[in-house]
């Protein structure tokens, strides 16, 4: 995965296409979706929906929470350009924050007594969070499509195949990355392999 010229931002003036790109942009961001799939799997794996929110809502505050905290706090500084960290170079910093504070939330949840299914979906966050920190170094890899394919992959194991319906999602997720230039194809199609490989190699078995 070589260097090579990334794709530049949009800057002219936007049309319905454009409008509708950002929109699922941000409503497919990665602490969005996590922090959705993190409820969703706790509520359905906890004896009682009040406990299954109380785990839901203590793993979101590392695995999202605090992570995005960061990203807002460096783009209200101007260290971050935006809050999707668009910038290669910039995001060294955000995913190891990131990576910190999921490792912390993990050990909490672990001495706490979590369900394996949030456990699971903890360790999954370490490893493509390590996974994006080594990628990114080197090449601007879509963080958006790796965390929406691992979502679907997840919801798939936990509630079943019939979700695989889904799957065209996914390339609405990825569209909306390439048409705002944020990404190339290969960047996409990278992302969405590795996110689900990861969900369907670690929160699996552990799950």
């Amino acid at each position: 995965m070589g260097g090579g010229a990334e794709p530049r931002p949009v800057t002219t003036r936007p049309g319905p296409g454009l409008r509708i790109a950002r929109l699922v942009t941000e409503v497919t961001a990665p602490a969005v979706l996590v922090s959705l799939l993190i409820i969703t799997v706790s509520w359905h794996s906890a004896s009682r929906p009040g406990q299954g929110l109380v785990w839901g809502l203590l793993a979101t505050l590392f695995v999202t929470g605090i992570p995005f905290a960061y990203i807002v706090g460096g783009v209200r500084r101007g260290r971050l350009t935006d809050h999707h960290v668009g910038r290669r170079e910039q995001r060294r910093a955000p995913l190891l924050v990131g990576l910190g504070s999921v490792a912390a939330g993990l050990a909490l949840l672990g001495v706490l007594g979590a369900p394996r299914p949030v456990l699971a979906l903890a360790v999954s966050g370490l490893v493509g969070l390590v996974v994006a920190v080594s990628v990114s170094h080197w090449w601007k890899m879509s963080i958006h499509s790796a965390v929406a394919a691992g979502t679907l992959v997840i919801l798939m194991l936990t509630f079943g195949t019939r979700l695989v319906a889904a799957v065209p999602l996914l390339a609405v997720v990825g569209w909306s990355r390439v048409r705002l230039r944020d990404h190339t194809v290969a960047q996409v199609l990278t992302g969405g392999a590795l996110g689900a490989l990861i969900a369907a190699v670690i929160f699996g078995p552990l799950r």
